[in-house]
């Protein structure tokens, strides 16, 4: 029995990957590695001890540990200093019909303080369990994201689904053994073939998560 529907945030409740890309970019040019929005958009998902390595492996350099905190901190700088963010037409009135019947849980990448000022401009007290990018060592495409998620839930892998946008994301519920719903917003749908199911787009997403909901309720 379903029980609890958890949702990756950056591409599946806010249009905000843009702005993400563009800080990796310009926190790129500082070690020398040349990225577009297509690179970053490829390792979406990745929390910033990952998205940090693989900026320094496209420079073709080795991250000194001393290096993390400091990359880490200009790219939310940048972030928050130039970010445009809004959520997609449909999500927050989506979420608080389901709220009635299931529990909610976010996971995601992005840091803490990142997701608490989107949780409070856009989905105040909407989630059950909220899962970041530092409250795990090894984020997606490893399984450990949802599988601490499932952990907090307190519930078994098989009465939760997770909604994804991203291929790294896809691969980390699916490593996690949870069934996955891949919605494609910034790759090709091609790209999340490894999800149980792939939707076209957000109209449809709604329309899937509507289904679920108990008849007679």
């Amino acid at each position: 029995m379903l029980k609890s529907i958890i949702f990756d945030m950056d591409g599946v409740l806010v249009d905000s990957m843009p702005s993400h890309a563009d800080a990796w970019i310009a926190v790129s040019k500082e070690v020398g590695a040349e990225v577009s929005r297509e690179d970053v958009y490829e390792v979406e998902g990745a929390n910033h001890i990952l998205g940090i390595e693989w900026l320094f492996e496209k420079a073709g350099k080795k991250v000194e540990p001393h290096l993390y905190e400091e990359i880490k901190r200009k790219k939310v700088d940048y972030f928050s200093a130039n970010a445009s963010i809004t959520p997609f037409d449909g999500m927050f009135e989506c979420l608080r019909g389901l709220k009635q019947h299931f529990s909610l849980a976010l996971v995601t990448g992005s840091d803490r303080y990142t997701v608490d000022g989107i949780m409070d401009d856009f989905f105040p007290d909407v989630f059950d369990t909220i899962v970041c990018g530092e409250d795990v060592h090894y984020g997606k495409p490893f399984p450990d994201p949802y599988l601490k998620a499932v952990e907090l839930l307190d519930l078994k892998k098989d009465e939760c689904i997770v909604v994804e946008n991203a291929p790294m994301g896809v691969e980390s519920a699916k490593r996690a053994g949870i069934f996955c719903v891949g919605v494609p917003t910034y790759v090709p749908p091609s790209r999340l073939s490894a999800a149980d199911v792939v939707l076209s787009n957000h109209s449809s997403l709604y329309e899937y998560l509507g289904k679920l909901i108990p008849s007679g309720n």
